[in-house]
C-alpha cells in the first residue's frame, strides 16, 4: 500500500454480497483499485471469478477473515492462498497462520486486540489493544494490522493514534466507517487506509445520491 488508501469491500454486515460481481464492475469503472471481500457469503467458484476480474483490471485484492475459531480461520487462510490474493486482513490465530503464508507473497494484517462476535466487535481497553498491536506487529511475516476501531466502545481517535504509533507498521481501519468525519479522523491518526462496505452498498454515506457510483465518488473525495 502507498499513501492513504480506500479499500472497497464487496460486503454487507461482514458477508460478501450475492451481487458482488455487479458491484465490482461499478467500482472498477469508478477508479477504485483496492477491493476486497470476506471469506463467507459466496462459494469458492464465485470468489475465484471476482479475483480474476480484479487481476485483469490491475486492482489489488483483499480477503478479510471473519471466522474467529481456529479451524475456520485456517480454512479461510487456505482459501486466500488458493485464490492468490494480495492481502489477507483479520483473523486472530497468528501463530497458526504465519507458517501457511510463508512464501506466498500475501501481505498479512491480523486483527489487533480482542475480537469477538459476528459482526465483529473489539473489546478491551486502549492499553490492552495497544499492547496487542505492538506484540503482533513485531512478528516477522506480519505486514500490518487490521483495527476495528469504530467497533470499540472507546475514545476512537485516541485508540487509532495509539495503535498506529505502537505498531510501527501500516494499520488498516475497518468496520462502521460511514461519514467523511470518520475518514478524516482515520487519516489524522496515521493509518495507512480504511475499508467501507455496508455504508456504500446501502447508500448511507453522505453523497449526491444513494447509488453506488455516487457513494464511491463521495468516499474517494473524502479521502
Amino acid at each position: 500500500m502507498s499513501g492513504f488508501e480506500f479499500i472497497f469491500m464487496l460486503t454487507r454486515h461482514d458477508r460478501t454480497v450475492a451481487d458482488a460481481a455487479r458491484h465490482l464492475t461499478t467500482a472498477l469503472a469508478a477508479g477504485v483499485r483496492h477491493i476486497g471481500f470476506k471469506d463467507i457469503g459466496l462459494p469458492m467458484a464465485e470468489l475465484e471469478s471476482l479475483h480474476r476480474t480484479l487481476r485483469a483490471h490491475g486492482a489489488s485484492s483483499y480477503l478479510e477473515v471473519v471466522s474467529l475459531d481456529r479451524d475456520s480461520e485456517i480454512a479461510s487462510v487456505e482459501m486466500a492462498c488458493r485464490l492468490g490474493v494480495d492481502h489477507l486482513l483479520g483473523g486472530t490465530h497468528v501463530d497458526d497462520v504465519l507458517p501457511l503464508l510463508e512464501g506466498t507473497g500475501i501481505r498479512y494484517y491480523p486483527f489487533a486486540g480482542r475480537v469477538s462476535g459476528h459482526p465483529s466487535v473489539l473489546g478491551g481497553s486502549i492499553e490492552e489493544i495497544v499492547a496487542s498491536a505492538r506484540a503482533i506487529a513485531s512478528r516477522p511475516g506480519v505486514a500490518g494490522l487490521d483495527l476495528l476501531a469504530y467497533r470499540a466502545a472507546l475514545d476512537v481517535p485516541r485508540l487509532m493514534r495509539a495503535v498506529c504509533e505502537a505498531a510501527g507498521k501500516p494499520v488498516i481501519v475497518a468496520g462502521s466507517i460511514d461519514t467523511p468525519e470518520r475518514i478524516a479522523a482515520i487519516r489524522a491518526s496515521g493509518a495507512a487506509g480504511f475499508t467501507v462496505g455496508t455504508a456504500a452498498l446501502d447508500g448511507c454515506f453522505p453523497a449526491a445520491g444513494p447509488s453506488l457510483e455516487s457513494q464511491l465518488a463521495a468516499i474517494l473525495g473524502a479521502r
